[in-house]
């Protein structure tokens, strides 16, 4: 049985809905999810399907949470309140600890830091608390020297970020993003979501790995303590399983900076769309310059955590060279574990969000987004 495609797409992006359509067909019966899109801050896509789902479906976003966060420091360096280039310890003295006080607030963003982890694990209390992991890994030893390489740090680095955005503005980072980012804008866009949205909320499927892919999990480097293990918290007494970890109530109400949002493709793609655009007569929240330098190569190449080539900007993730390259050069965003993608492509004007309610094997932006953002891009280049 064929799901009904719901919403609408501007003139000249009819293409985008058949794209949509056509991967929803191929789906499994159960597909859940939206799409949505700016052009120059006017809304071209906003697309959904599935059984119960709607446009203001919730959904959790995983590490698409990072964009948020990313942006909270962009907004505070581009006024002088945050320095790329002061040591962290300026702002938080207690990160000093274990050989960590050179390193700089642009090499922490750039996921260069070495704390990816805490050696015996978090429990699920801790990682919901953003200030509970920064004190934890204010006294970590790093796994490498802080500056000399970089590795994704998973399930942490909001809550290092937030710190830093704590001591320098007396605010918790989740308290600025919602009053200078979601609020202002109205976006379905949560880093902690208030108990009146709960309904909204879409828990989270893990979705089971096919015989193939099973075999590629089972041929990975595996062992308890390894580097990837300690990054997502699957060493010690209370390992994390990342599939379920929206599903957390905790997780939802803190809104942990690294993992912990929840969003509509409306609100992931709004977020992006203010980045760069004005929107609904409000001027763009950064700079040209400043978007400029987010989309910037900081950290290319092998990255130690995902032993893959990756590339990150001050923090967001390099989107062309990560994910599309046909996208223009300065492209910013990050993807979600549970197959989201959101992102911002400066020189198109585009802003992206997809939100599905499976989690899509491996991780990561789901396999359906390179057919999406290709029609997408090429209708908005087209308009």
């Amino acid at each position: 049985m064929t799901q009904e495609i719901h919403g609408t797409v501007a003139d000249g992006f009819e293409a985008v809905r058949e794209e949509f359509a056509a991967f929803v067909a191929e789906e499994r019966p159960d597909y859940e999810g939206q799409l949505c899109a700016y052009v120059h801050g006017r809304q071209v896509v906003d697309l959904w399907a599935g059984d119960g789902a709607g446009a203001d479906s919730l959904y959790g976003v995983f590490s698409s949470t990072k964009g948020a966060a990313y942006l909270v420091a962009a907004l505070l360096v581009q006024e002088g309140t945050l320095e790329l280039d002061r040591k962290v310890t300026y702002y938080w003295p207690e990160f000093a600890s274990e050989g960590k006080g050179a390193l700089t607030l642009r090499e922490l963003l750039a996921h260069r830091a070495g704390v990816v982890g805490a050696d015996t694990g978090f429990s699920a209390r801790e990682l919901a608390d953003d200030r509970q992991i920064a004190e934890r890994l204010a006294d970590q030893r790093p796994f490498w020297r802080p500056g000399t390489a970089f590795g994704y740090h998973a399930l942490v680095i909001g809550a290092l970020i937030g710190e830093v955005v704590r001591r320098a503005t007396g605010r918790t980072l989740q308290e600025v993003y919602e009053e200078r980012v979601r609020a202002p804008y109205g976006l379905d866009f949560f880093l902690g979501l208030p108990a009146a949205h709960e309904p909204r909320f879409r828990s989270a499927r893990p979705m089971a790995p096919t015989a193939e892919q099973r075999a590629l999990l089972d041929s990975l480097p595996r062992g308890p303590h390894t580097l990837t293990a300690i990054a997502f918290n699957r060493h010690g007494a209370e390992p994390t399983d990342l599939e379920l970890l929206p599903n957390d109530p905790q997780v939802r109400a803190k809104g942990p900076a690294s993992v912990g949002g929840v969003a509509s493709a409306r609100g992931l793609a709004g977020m992006y769309a203010a980045a760069i655009s004005e929107v609904d007569g409000k001027a763009p929240l950064l700079k040209e310059d400043t978007a400029a330098e987010l989309g910037q190569f900081h950290s290319v190449g092998y990255d130690l955590v995902a032993r893959a080539h990756r590339s990150y900007g001050v923090g967001f993730q390099a989107t062309a060279d990560a994910w599309y390259p046909f996208l223009g050069a300065g492209a910013f965003g990050h993807s979600g574990a549970g197959g989201c993608q959101a992102f911002a492509d400066p020189r198109s004007g585009l802003a992206y969000g997809y939100t599905r309610r499976r989690f899509a094997f491996p991780g990561g932006a789901a396999p359906e987004n390179d057919r999406l953002v290709a029609a997408v891009h090429t209708a908005a280049l087209a308009s």
